[in-house]
């Protein structure tokens, strides 16, 4: 299992940390940001296909901003993934 650091942009959370194996995602976890909605993505994305999520989540945007930690997420998997 590879452990993932990503440092968001133009969002309120400061980091976001992944557990990667086999194209799944473990233990996600924002630093920052709405702790509640957070924390509930990352329950519903537990053990799930990085690339579906990725792609669910992509675009995903946050009041006036063009982005959002949902959309950083999908971001930090397809780093992940290009990178594995």
């Amino acid at each position: 299992m590879t452990h993932y650091e990503y440092k968001p942009k133009q969002v309120c959370a400061k980091k976001i940390d992944f557990d990667y194996e086999d194209g799944k995602i473990y233990n996600v976890k924002f630093t920052g940001g709405c702790n509640g909605n957070l924390k509930a993505i990352g329950k519903l994305v537990e053990g799930a296909d990085a690339e579906e999520i990725a792609t669910i989540l992509a675009g995903n945007t946050c009041g006036y901003k063009n982005t959002s930690c949902a959309d950083q997420l999908s971001q930090a998997l397809m780093e992940c993934i290009v990178e594995n």
